[in-house]
Parts: structure tokens; C-alpha cells; sequence
């Protein structure tokens, strides 16, 4: 009987990767559960944050309204709306 020495190998790479893969999989699924608890902190900070900027720009209009300062409300506007397209925000919403 002749032995197909292709097929020993292909059996033998086989099994190494998939000990290989175990190995990586048993490291990285508690990594992965680190990092989804500072993703899942991140997510409520930025909320916050989220939130206070809103209140804070909202505010803020309110009393540019109330005060009547046209100026500076279009300096204001122009300065969220160039922060907005540097971050990629307003090419997301055009499109």
C-alpha cells in the first residue's frame, strides 16, 4: 500500500491549526470580554458627553436668540458645521 504523503500533510496541517486556532481562541475570548466592558464604558461615557454638548449648544443658541447676536451666532454655526465636516459627520449625512 503506497502512502499519499500530500494527504499526511494536509491531515497534519489540519490538526495544527486547529490546536493553533484553540490556543488563540482560549487567549483572546477573555480579552475580548475586557474590552467589551471599556467598549461598553466608552459607549456610556460618550452618551454623557453626548448630552452635555447638546444641552451646552442648545444653550447656547437660546441665549445668542435671546440676546439677538446675529455675528456671533454665524461664527458659532460655522465653527460646529467646519468640526462636523473634519469629523466626516456631514458627508455621512449627505449621502
Amino acid at each position: 500500500m503506497d502512502i499519499n504523503w500530500n494527504m499526511v500533510g494536509w491531515i497534519i496541517d489540519m490538526i495544527l491549526n486547529g490546536i493553533i486556532w484553540l490556543i488563540i481562541a482560549a487567549f483572546l475570548i477573555p480579552l475580548i470580554e475586557i474590552t467589551d466592558k471599556w467598549t461598553r464604558k466608552g459607549i456610556k461615557f460618550m452618551d454623557v458627553a453626548d448630552k452635555w454638548i447638546r444641552n451646552i449648544i442648545e444653550s447656547l443658541f437660546e441665549w445668542i436668540e435671546r440676546k439677538n447676536i446675529k455675528i456671533i451666532s454665524a461664527f458659532i454655526l460655522m465653527i460646529i458645521l467646519g468640526i462636523l465636516a473634519q469629523l466626516g459627520v456631514i458627508p455621512k449625512l449627505i449621502t
